[in-house]
This record gives C-alpha cells, sequence and structure tokens, in this order.
C-alpha cells in the first residue's frame, strides 16, 4: 500500500505548489494543450500496456512540442487528480484561466452598434453559479454563434476545470469576458445603439418591461441577451437596464413545482431562437 501512495503525493504537492488546477478529459486537455492559452505544466496519461491508444500518443507528442512534461501514471493517480471524475485517462496540470477583460478588447467593437452593418449578438450572465450550467451555457453559446460572452465576476463561478469539461472544452478556445460592473455596461451598450433584451422564466416576475415570447423577437440591431443565475434570474437592477425581456413559452399547464427550465436548457433554446432569426435575416 505504501508503495501504491509515493507516486500519488507527487503530483498533489504539484498542484498546490504552483497554484495550478487539473483539467481533466481529452477535449479540455488536448484545447488546453494546443491553443496554449494558459502556462502548461504537466501532462498526465494513463500507463497502459503495449503502446496504447493512438490520441495517448497524440497527446505525448503535442506535449514534447510544447516543452511540457509527461507523466505516465496509473488510473488511480488519475482519479485522484481529478478528484473522481470523468478523466478519459488524460489529466493536465495548468494554470488557471482568468476572465478577459474588457478593457483589453472594447475598442474595435465600439462603433458596431451604432452602424448596424452587421449583427453581433453578445451573451451576458449573471450570478451563474453552477459549473455545469456555465460549462454547458458557453458550449451552447460557442455552438450557436455567439460573438462575445460577458460574465458578471462578482458571485460567479469562474472558469473552473469542470466548467471546461462542461463546456466539452470550449472555454479553451472561446473567450469569456469579465466585468465588475454590469449595470454600467449594459447602459454604455445601449446608449451605443445595442438592443439590452433580458430573459424571464416567469412573466409575472417583472415589473415595468414588456415581455414577449423568444419566437416572437425580432431582431434589427445588435443584441445583449442577458441570462440571470439558477435561482433568483436577473436581479432588479439589470431587469432595469433591459429594453425587453424575452420568455420560453410553455407546452403545457405546468406543476407548480415545475415551472421552470434548467438556466443552460434556457440558454441554448433562446440563442437558438435568436440565431435562427439572424439567419433568416440574411437570406
Amino acid at each position: 500500500a505504501g508503495k501504491g501512495k509515493g507516486p500519488q503525493r507527487k503530483p498533489l504537492s504539484l498542484e498546490r505548489n504552483k497554484r495550478s488546477e487539473i483539467l481533466f478529459g481529452v477535449a479540455p486537455c488536448w484545447l488546453a494543450l494546443t491553443q496554449a492559452r494558459r502556462a502548461l505544466f504537466r501532462l498526465f496519461l494513463k500507463q497502459s500496456r503495449g503502446s496504447g491508444p493512438p490520441v495517448r500518443g497524440e497527446f505525448a507528442l503535442q506535449a514534447a512540442a510544447r516543452g511540457v512534461s509527461v507523466l505516465h501514471v496509473s488510473g488511480r493517480e488519475l482519479d485522484v487528480l481529478s478528484r473522481g471524475r470523468s478523466h478519459q485517462g488524460v489529466c493536465l496540470e495548468a494554470a488557471p484561466l482568468p476572465f478577459k477583460s474588457l478593457r483589453d478588447a472594447e475598442e474595435p467593437h465600439l462603433g458596431d452598434g451604432q452602424s448596424g452593418s452587421r449583427q453581433l449578438l453578445w451573451l451576458v450572465l449573471e450570478h451563474i453559479q453552477d459549473p455545469m450550467n456555465l460549462g454547458a451555457v458557453l458550449r451552447s453559446a460557442y455552438f450557436l454563434g455567439v460573438d462575445r460572452v460577458v460574465a458578471s465576476q462578482r458571485n460567479s463561478c469562474p472558469l473552473t476545470p469542470i466548467v471546461s469539461k462542461a463546456s466539452a472544452g470550449a472555454v479553451e478556445v472561446f473567450d469569456v469576458y469579465g466585468t465588475d460592473d454590469l449595470q454600467d455596461f449594459l447602459k454604455a451598450k445601449s446608449a451605443e445603439g445595442w438592443e439590452v433584451v433580458g430573459t424571464i422564466s416567469r412573466p409575472g416576475d417583472v415589473e415595468d418591461v414588456p415581455v414577449i415570447s423568444c419566437s416572437e423577437f425580432r431582431w434589427d440591431k445588435p443584441v445583449i441577451v442577458v441570462i440571470g443565475s439558477e435561482g433568483e434570474g436577473l436581479s432588479l437592477e439589470t431587469q432595469l437596464q433591459c429594453q425587453r425581456m424575452l420568455a420560453i413559452p410553455p407546452g403545457r399547464a405546468l406543476h407548480p413545482g415545475i415551472d421552470s427550465l434548467n438556466v443552460s436548457v434556457a440558454a441554448g433554446i433562446l440563442l437558438h431562437s435568436i440565431c435562427s432569426q439572424k439567419r433568416r435575416h440574411g437570406d
């Protein structure tokens, strides 16, 4: 038993000493490795008898090209590194992925809202705290063609390895921006000519802002879609920055205990509805 514990301590101490985190799963590790948007430390591959699956050879080659050390470890050690989550035989020690600063990317887009020369869709996330939901939302946003994602940094989940796994690695290739003052950001974009639309699961929960079905939404200018937290929805302060609120109409009379959608599912439906508008508009 003592022999088995020795190799486990080393990767765990590496995680602590370098203030790094452990990515797990084929897609997050491969994309983090190939995109090199993070500092990369060590790649952990499951030991195998013989040559092993081709994907592990590709990982080892890519790591060598990046100057990243490769450790061949047991499945049990990978289980420890990933804390029992589905690692698919691969873990990667890397620096955390921070939110990008809006200050670094705002200027090139300032004229887009006023010019109306092309339709832009930005997704804004307020207080999304569940990493599985955040990852799933980012995966849908990337897939459906959202131009930019902006998240409130306070009371929100950071871009953790669980988020990366739930996003199928989309977070490794898709920038996520952060803001400390969501209301001020929305006010500024509205002044530039963007339409700010919120989302609501129960139409009775909002006052003083028109509520329409997402299927009725017509898109004639750059738009920001704001999605709120899993339990509370959008804060009142954020609702007041919205010109309209979008709702997904239910397909039946709902039981009081099951009267809303999971936030990542709702985000996928709303984004698809709007993105299909974009395609129709361009035809």
